[in-house]
Formats: structure tokens, C-alpha cells, sequence
């Protein structure tokens, strides 16, 4: 395990005045996972914290047991559950669109300053009290330039930092990985993990490419409201593979040939950097943060958002070029060096010194 991040500020130190994340989204995705990676180095660092999150949602049940970390569950039902949750917060974190009010209003009523971490490539609404809540925040973060231009179009006069999210550094049992390979079949795999969201991750396009090219395996990891669509589409293709909700991804990357993320939005893509971690070589759309990440030729291939015979030519010179996958391969492994969660967590705390005042 690494050592900590170091320089906690001071005030984040007192059990009176912990440093409260606020996160009420339900389910467990991207902004979830990256919400636990930081609390967890956070705490490594010794940081007094609380988690504000959903009852009987996976956040607050994978958080609770973190030294130094409270958690507070708040009912479905109405963000203002959530407000006597906030008090005595020296700083509050906001992860998710839907709690900026929330963390404004406090400011109102209490004084905590806040900072908001904006995951989405879509902006928030151009109306006024968003502008206000935008603008009285102590910081804004993204996790690329193309979420900051969506917060331009909101006020163009707000200022943010560019913090890209962390891989998750996933366990890895190779004994499975040889198995989930033997299961999936075929001598080329190729693998997408994300939420069954078609109008999100593209999805649609795997299935059509599955049925251009019979011969490479196709993979499906996750769950999602499209699921039974995309199975419909599927259901006379016998080289595409339904996986479902795991909690072993490691495992399924490395039974993995290739990467393939079609997303028609999307903010940056974690799962982008688990992907690279594992070394794989990725194929994607260009849209929103992708770009930032996976440059085209040198750690995979990007290709413009919808244009399937695009993905499919890219598909299939990765399919063709051992040697090529075998630079990328190791290119991703080395990139992935960057994007580790002591790293995030660190340019984190150097802002919450700064709004703190050291």
C-alpha cells in the first residue's frame, strides 16, 4: 500500500469540524467510486470526515467501517432530509449536481464554505440560482477541460481546476481472468464495462459491430434500464456476451483483448483509466473528456461519436496488429502510473488548504 498523502490542514484534524462529503446519488457509478477512493486516502492521511450519502445505497455501506469517517444516511425523499447532516462542517464537499443547493443554502444558514466537484459532461441548468450556487462556491473542480466548458456557458467568469479522476486500482485474480476468458470463448475479446444506458454509453453500436465481425467475442459488463433492449438486439448473435453486475472487474478486464467505449457523452470515463491500468489498448468515441485521456494512435483509437464503420475500421487494425496492441499495452501501464488515488487526493487536499487558510 503506498504511504499517505501528506499535509492534512490542520482544522481537518479536529473531531469537532470534519471535513463533510455530501453525495446523494443513488446506485454506485463513476462518482461514487471515485467519492469512496478519496475518502479512503483521505482517511489514510488522517483526516476526521463524514459522508452525507442515501440510505440503502452502496456508497454508505462500502464507506462505513473507514477510520476517522462518520456516515450519515438521509431518506429518500427530499434534499432538505439532508441539512441538519451538515452542521459543524469546517468544509463541505459536494460530488453530485443535486446537492449543490443544498451545500449553498448551508453557506446561507451556517457559513461552511464548500467546494463542488462536477463529474458530467452535460452543464447544469443556465438559471439563476444555479449561477449564484456556482458562483459562491470556494472552488470548483473538473475532471477535464470539457466539463469546464460547460460551467463557462453557465457564468464564463467562473474559475475551476482540472483534477482528473483515479484508476481504482482493481484486484486481479489471474486464475479467474483464465477462466472468464474460457468462458467468454473465442481467440479475440473484446470488453465494455459500464451502465446498460444506451443514449449514454452507446451500447448499440457493440451489438451492431458484434454483428459485422461474427468472429471476435464481444462482452457486455454491467446492468442498466436498456438491458432488456439490448438483449432483444442481441439475442440471435452468438458472439456477444451478457456479463451483468460484478464485483470482480479486474478479473474481466484482464480476460480482455481490447477496450471498447462508444460513449455519446460522457465526462471523462473512469472506467477509461482501470482499463489503462490493466494495459489494455482502448477504443473510443470522441465525446466529452475521452479525448483527454486516450490520444488517437497512441494508447488506442478514437474515432467520431455514432460512426460505427469508423469504430469497426479502428476494431479491426487493433484485431490485426499484435505488435501495435503490444506498444500500446505497455504505454497504458506506464500512463496509468499518473492517475492513482493518493495522487487525486493529494491535489484535493492543497485545496481544502486553501480555502481553509493552511
Amino acid at each position: 500500500m503506498p504511504a499517505a498523502p501528506t499535509a492534512a490542514p490542520a482544522i481537518l484534524l479536529s473531531t469537532d469540524r470534519p471535513l463533510v462529503h455530501l453525495n446523494l446519488a443513488a446506485g454506485f457509478r463513476g462518482g461514487e467510486r471515485q467519492t469512496e477512493l478519496l475518502i479512503r486516502e483521505l482517511s489514510a492521511a488522517g483526516l476526521i470526515q463524514r459522508l452525507v450519502a442515501r440510505a440503502g445505497e452502496p456508497l454508505a455501506r462500502r464507506c462505513a467501517g473507514i477510520p476517522r469517517l462518520s456516515v450519515a444516511v438521509v431518506p429518500h425523499g427530499g434534499l432538505l432530509r439532508a441539512l441538519p447532516r451538515l452542521a459543524g462542517a469546517s468544509l463541505i464537499h459536494v460530488h453530485e449536481g443535486r446537492s449543490v443547493k443544498l451545500a449553498w443554502l448551508n453557506r446561507g444558514l451556517r457559513g461552511a464554505p464548500y467546494l463542488i466537484t462536477r463529474r458530467v459532461q452535460q452543464g447544469p441548468g443556465r438559471h439563476w440560482v444555479n449561477r449564484q450556487a456556482y458562483r459562491a462556491a470556494a472552488a470548483l473542480v473538473v475532471l477535464s477541460k470539457s466539463i469546464g466548458r460547460s460551467l463557462e456557458r453557465l457564468d464564463p467568469g467562473l474559475d475551476y481546476t482540472v483534477i482528473p479522476s483515479a484508476h481504482s486500482d482493481l484486484a486481479v485474480d489471474r486464475a479467474e481472468a483464465v477462466r472468464l476468458r474460457s468462458r467468454f470463448g473465442g481467440d479475440f475479446v473484446v470488453g465494455h464495462v459500464g451502465a446498460l444506458i444506451d443514449e449514454h454509453k452507446g451500447q448499440q453500436l457493440i451489438i451492431e459491430l458484434a454483428r459485422r465481425q461474427p468472429g471476435i467475442v464481444f462482452v457486455l459488463v454491467g446492468s442498466g434500464r436498456d438491458e432488456p433492449v439490448l438483449r432483444k438486439a442481441a439475442a440471435r448473435l452468438g458472439n456477444l456476451r451478457f456479463v451483468g453486475q460484478v464485483s470482480n472487474v479486474g478479473d474481466c478486464l484482464a480476460a480482455f483483448d481490447l477496450f471498447i467505449y462508444p460513449s455519446r457523452h460522457e465526462g471523462l470515463g473512469s472506467i477509461l483509466l482501470d482499463a489503462l491500468k490493466q494495459g489494455l489498448p482502448v477504443l473510443a468515441s470522441d465525446a466529452g473528456g475521452i479525448p483527454e485521456l486516450i490520444v488517437d494512435g497512441l494508447n488506442g483509437r478514437v474515432v467520431p461519436v455514432g460512426d460505427v464503420d469508423a469504430l469497426e475500421r479502428a476494431l479491426l487494425e487493433l484485431h490485426d496488429d499484435d505488435e501495435l496492441r503490444a506498444r500500446i499495452s505497455d504505454r497504458n501501464r506506464e500512463a496509468a502510473l499518473h492517475h492513482g488515488a493518493r495522487t487525486m487526493a493529494e491535489r484535493y487536499m492543497a485545496i481544502y488548504q486553501k480555502i481553509l487558510g493552511g
